[in-house]
């Protein structure tokens, strides 16, 4: 059959086309239960984080009346030997937490009488989440909030409590602790082992069925908190921020899709005193944004080779400073241009107060979508990497050495869905940096049709899962960590899913491509 039939059968048949955009989601859900199945044996069969919370064993916990009188509470503690009471109203509903810690500073320091009813030294409102959540997002709240315990409602009215330790039951390593411990760790050297200990829960995820957004997602949240604790450590040292500056993410962490394999893409936007100019301000903050530099690199993210780092110059400037850089870049479009584009246009604020890059952000959009030359320039610079596919479908290979016959999983693999979807968001006026999330949006929009957006997430998130799989296949055999990919060492369901997933990339750029005349 011909391309032009094939298409035009697809546009005149929805069942056709369903099929069609469908068919990958139906393989990816097969590879993804072989995935599980080779890497979760041992673990039990409650382990996995796409369980929604109803589906998992909850515990019920030890609960008290408002009214009821301390001393009877810590009677009830004592005799359960638990260190927390959970409060609750005539409808079940949690309105309170009682701990070892309320005893000591609202009820001992304080003076409180044990006759007291409980409601008046209680933690009021504690945090919950709903049982039709996943597994997976109560153990993201529970590292955002620095707790190991969470309370499940199901309409308002207490289902059970899960705990980190339910969680990752057979895992050595869990998300909450790990956080906490970044949070609180008292050095450098302390940071760089903890931020060893990721690969080893990216293992442990990918054995429970993780879906990859969430996996990334939970590197992008440790890796956000082990930058913030360094920043932290070194303005401890400097005694505070000489001046207002905000540290922000380019590239993959900007993006929220960092992997396992990754450097430094960073930079500072700051805001001078009155009376200083940018130079001076700049000179200050340069030899601090270098030790925060030189603390990354020694904790395992390795300095960027194009030096798109915050101790350089051109990537520590005032807002306007900024604005002017991005105009030129824009209007000249040069592909030097183009490539620091498709780089610093998804940036992010990792520490600092985030409204200078809201007003980027927004300056951005609003100088980006009425700028139809330099959207097409990007669109053709984006076309450049291709899927890796030949004449007759199968792959098309490269690479020297070691690595020759291999498939490059990053710049022919991921590069073409992250290029195509920052255009469609600069060209739609869309905010969000991550790709999934500007898919997701420009489907909201109207700018892409759901079914092929569909397709197309699917695609993206094999391929990217595959390349974590890759990376922690080679830090388990202690490898430098490479995006290659031999084809010929893959299953045979992998390659079929690998060349379903290019064959989407590819009608993806042909979107772009038509839509920019190119």
């Amino acid at each position: 059959m011909r391309k032009s039939d094939f298409n035009q059968l697809r546009a005149i048949s929805k069942a056709f086309s369903a099929y069609c955009t469908h068919r990958l989601s139906g393989l990816m859900e097969k590879v993804s239960r072989q995935i599980q199945a080779e890497a979760a044996q041992g673990l039990g069969d409650d382990s996995s984080l796409n369980l929604t919370l109803k589906e998992k064993r909850l515990r019920r916990p030890t609960t008290s009346g408002p009214d009821v009188p301390i001393s009877q509470v810590l009677q009830r503690m004592s005799q359960a030997n638990i260190g927390s009471m959970l409060i609750v109203d005539g409808d079940g509903r949690p309105i309170g937490i009682f701990t070892l810690r309320d005893l000591m500073n609202r009820v001992a320091l304080a003076g409180v009488s044990s006759s007291e009813p409980i409601r008046s030294v209680m933690t009021e409102d504690p945090i919950t989440i709903p049982s039709s959540a996943f597994a997976f997002e109560a153990a993201m709240k529970m590292a955002h909030a620095g707790i190991h315990h969470i309370v499940v409602v199901e309409d308002g009215r207490l289902k059970g409590v899960v705990s980190e330790r339910d969680l990752f039951s057979m895992q050595r390593v869990g998300l909450v602790n790990l956080s906490k411990s970044i949070n609180k760790a008292p050095s450098v050297e302390e940071v760089a082992r903890l931020a060893g200990d990721i690969h080893l829960l990216v293992a442990q995820m990918i054995a429970q069925g993780m879906k990859v957004a969430q996996i990334t997602q939970i590197i992008t949240l440790l890796n956000d908190q082990i930058a913030v604790r360094l920043i932290e450590m070194v303005l401890d040292e400097e005694g505070g921020a000489p001046l207002p500056f905000t540290w922000m993410a380019f590239g993959s962490e900007g993006r929220q899709e960092q992997t396992l394999k990754t450097d430094q893409d960073n930079g500072i936007v700051f805001t001078p005193p009155e009376g200083m100019d940018a130079d001076a301000g700049r000179a200050i903050l340069l030899p601090i944004a270098k030790k925060i530099n030189d603390a990354l690199d020694a904790s395992g993210f390795p300095l960027c080779t194009g030096g798109i780092m915050a101790q350089n110059p051109e990537c520590c400037l005032t807002l306007d400073e900024w604005k002017r850089r991005f105009t030129a870049w824009i209007d000249q479009g040069t592909p030097e241009h183009l490539l620091k584009g498709s780089i610093f246009f998804d940036f992010r604020p990792i520490w600092g107060d985030e409204t200078p890059l809201d007003e980027l952000r927004g300056w951005l959009l609003e100088k980006t979508s009425k700028n139809s030359r330099f959207l097409k320039q990007m669109a053709a610079n984006a076309l450049r990497n291709t899927p890796p596919l030949g004449l007759i479908r199968d792959f098309r290979l490269s690479g020297k050495g070691d690595q020759s016959n291999t498939i490059d999983l990053k710049v022919n693999g991921v590069t073409p869905f992250i290029d195509a979807m920052r255009i469609i968001a600069l060209a739609n006026g869309i905010p969000a940096t991550n790709t999934v999330s500007r898919l997701t949006a420009a489907t909201e929009k109207g700018a892409l049709n759901s079914n092929d957006s569909a397709a197309w997430r699917d695609a993206y998130d094999y391929i990217r899962l595959l390349r974590m799989r890759v990376n922690e296949m080679q830090a388990e055999q202690g490898k430098n960590l490479s995006n290659r990919v031999a084809p010929d060492g893959l299953h045979d369901l992998d390659r079929r899913i690998l060349k379903e997933a290019f064959r989407e990339s590819k009608r993806l750029q042909s979107k772009i491509s038509l839509d920019y005349q190119l």
